[in-house]
């Protein structure tokens, strides 16, 4: 007897930067009836960084609920970004304002012609300067290779991230990130990854994300962490603006150049909210077997 069912999986590229690029993720829609061992099967034979299941809300326009290959995870800005970009493209989407109910509380998303935004928190910041050596050491960095004056941050507006600001871009091409010791550290604070940055570059800052913890190695556009580093820019090097164009992707091993807007809503010169977002492109459809 055959206790198998398939799932279709759509797969768009989130934050494609001119129309390319982008990080891929999946996107299940009408997934009421999955359990949380089925959507972690999906997720791990998809095998991209994040799947994104969409099921019936009662408090908001959609439930969302997030999966890496192994584990379940609060919010992904890319993956949110890939299904609002989907849903607005097959008419699922009745205006230019939505919401989504997850695991961590629930969030607005505004959606601008053909890009998805997705509401972040205000910022909050944690010292984490007795482990700076240790940091630099799992990224094979040195000290003089960091921007002066701004020091290594734990930075979380929805998910925590160790925002690394280094000097130029040549320097943020050649990190040689040692993944055990990054997921040592992330363990210790209950980090996504770490986002590494450059601000020497032809946009607001370029950037490389780890998180071997997820099972990410590296992903070519990660929104939850770009929101962080928006809020760096403002408060820590004194970038003051309302919108960063943040680039990330350029440097893996197989590039996927994408690129990530951060809109910072101020008052009284405090960041209040941060929304981050980008375009979705449908890249190809997948079906997945599953055990029922």
């Amino acid at each position: 007897m055959d206790h198998s069912k398939t799932v279709t999986v759509q797969i768009l590229n989130a934050f494609a930067e001119n129309g390319t690029g982008g990080n891929p993720a999946g996107v299940v829609l009408n997934a009421d009836e999955l359990s949380d061992k089925n959507k972690l099967e999906i997720a791990k034979k998809v095998g991209l960084s994040e799947t994104a299941f969409v099921s019936k809300s009662k408090t908001e326009d959609f439930k969302l609920d997030f999966f890496s290959p192994n584990k379940q995870i609060a919010h992904c800005g890319h993956a949110t970004v890939a299904t609002f970009s989907y849903l607005k493209q097959i008419g699922a989407l009745r205006n230019n304002s939505s919401s989504k109910e997850t695991i961590d509380g629930k969030r607005k998303i505004e959606i601008i012609g053909d890009l998805a935004f997705m509401e972040q928190l205000a910022p909050k910041y944690v010292d984490v300067s007795q482990n700076e050596r240790i940091i630099l050491k799992s990224l094979g960095l040195k000290k003089t290779d960091l921007i002066p004056n701004a020091p290594i941050k734990l930075v979380n507006t929805g998910n925590s991230f160790l925002l690394v600001p280094v000097k130029s871009s040549e320097i943020l091409k050649n990190i040689i990130p040692d993944f055990d010791l990054i997921t040592q550290i992330s363990d210790e604070y209950d980090l996504i990854g770490y986002y590494v940055f450059s601000s020497n570059t032809a946009y607001d800052a370029t950037s490389r994300m780890f998180g071997p913890r997820y099972g990410i190695l590296e992903e070519s556009g990660t929104g939850m962490a770009a929101g962080p580093l928006g809020c760096y820019l403002y408060d820590i090097l004194k970038i003051k603006k309302n919108s960063y164009h943040i680039q990330q992707g350029k440097y893996m091993k197989e590039p996927s150049p994408s690129l990530i807007i951060v809109n910072l809503r101020i008052g009284n010169g405090e960041i209040l909210d941060v929304m981050a977002g980008g375009k979705g492109i449908l890249n190809k459809q997948l079906d997945i077997e599953i055990s029922a």
